[in-house]
């Protein structure tokens, strides 16, 4: 996925549960807290109570940034992916 497609596919799904899959094959859940130019940034569910991690340093407070050029799926996550 180019970067393009995947920063309007980010920003269509702000804000909602989404399953990446990044170019080393790891897969990421969580809800999309925010979306730049270069990263978009989720935060972790965490054993299913919705407390996610808050980070530390640049980002903290939107969960972990997932670099746009690094993804190669996105997909509305359901109950059913962990």
């Amino acid at each position: 996925m180019n970067p393009q497609a995947a920063y309007n596919m980010c920003c269509k799904y702000q804000g909602k549960r989404v399953r990446i899959t990044d170019n080393c094959g790891n897969v990421h859940v969580g809800r999309i807290t925010k979306v730049d130019n270069r990263n978009v940034w989720l935060m972790p569910d965490a054993g299913g109570y919705g407390i996610g991690f808050w980070g530390f340093g640049a980002g903290a407070g939107f969960g972990y940034g997932i670099a746009l050029g690094a993804i190669t799926g996105i997909a509305l996550a359901s109950v059913f992916f962990i």
